[in-house]
């Protein structure tokens, strides 16, 4: 009798660190499955699975089916779920520093980005920190160029134009160069064009295939007025919980998807832009007017939000102008 009581407090010693050293995390994002984005995510997870040989299992939630886009940060946060990916500019209402890949005509291309990233990383990591956030990794969408229905040589072309407005930004870019903005999601946007309701406006080469905008609209023009980020995170004590080894497979896991959803973006972008192009879209640079006066207008947001993020922002876009 007394054998089998130690045999089974051995087994019972035995198993716990075993329990202990398996996980399983729920990831969920807001995105399709066949998006770039959750591809990586996916194969993020899958690499981790493979690296710590089962110990750790993510289970990856796209197309909001866990949770809806605007509740997975909290989410993350209060430990409903162990990790998430969500696009970091909807929270510059909770602080603009994680807007500043958002302010328009600041970085407008992948190296720029890249850049602005370098410079804002070490902010968002203790903006994160701060709400119990780790930071995994961060990935750019294509950036935001100009859709129009008759073709812009000059500044002028915009003046009482109606320009589609989805966000405070757009609005203010559809003030600023003198042009009537027009409140329409994205989901709309083929009937408003259909219905004279939008001339122009600003978004990705992705959403002009996704959602078919050359059927109504002649011209692409390619001026990256931002890139928005995506970041995967997880929670902190989640993470901590993990042994040494499994916690470098997630950062080295982390450190790879982000390389490789850069150059996706990149390379998906230069895609889309010849998709559209093969769909009957005029694509191209815009005209050397055009050019400065966004930039002009960049300049300007630069500085409005700059009055919102205070001595933080200022020092992050200090220290990317220097890079």
């Amino acid at each position: 009798m007394k054998k089998l009581a130690f045999a089974f407090a051995c087994a019972s010693t035995l198993a716990a660190p075993l329990a202990f050293a398996q996980a399983k995390w729920d990831l969920p994002t807001g995105y399709a499955t066949n998006t770039f984005q959750t591809e990586n995510v996916q194969q993020f997870a899958d690499e981790v699975a493979k690296a710590t040989g089962g110990k750790l299992k993510i289970t990856v939630h796209a197309g909001a089916s866990l949770y809806k886009m605007p509740e997975i940060k909290r989410a993350v946060q209060t430990g409903q779920a162990q990790a998430g990916e969500f696009i970091l500019s909807a929270y510059s209402n909770e602080n603009p520093l994680f807007g500043v890949d958002s302010v328009p005509f600041l970085a407008t291309s992948y190296g720029a980005a890249q850049k602005l990233y370098t410079a804002s990383k070490p902010a968002t990591e203790k903006l994160l920190a701060e709400q119990g956030l780790k930071l995994l990794f961060s990935v750019p969408w294509p950036g935001q160029s100009l859709y129009s229905i008759k073709p812009m040589k000059t500044m002028e072309d915009f003046k009482s134009t109606k320009m589609r407005a989805y966000n405070p930004a757009t609005t203010r870019i559809a003030q600023l160069v003198k042009a009537q903005p027009v409140t329409i999601q994205l989901a709309e946007l083929g009937q408003a064009l259909a219905t004279g309701a939008v001339d122009n406006f600003l978004t990705s080469s992705a959403s002009g295939m996704d959602s078919k905008l050359y059927e109504q609209t002649k011209y692409f023009y390619i001026v990256n007025a931002w890139l928005p980020r995506n970041a995967t995170v997880v929670n902190k004590k989640a993470f901590d919980a993990l042994d040494k080894a499994t916690q470098d497979a997630v950062i080295a896991a982390g450190k790879a998807a982000e390389e490789r959803g850069w150059a996706a973006s990149l390379a998906k972008n230069a895609g889309y832009i010849k998709d559209l192009g093969k769909n009957g879209m005029t694509t191209g640079l815009p005209s050397d007017e055009i050019r400065d006066g966004l930039t002009k207008i960049g300049e300007t947001m630069t500085e409005e939000w700059l009055k919102t993020a205070g001595p933080e922002g200022k020092a992050i876009v200090d220290a990317y102008r220097k890079l």
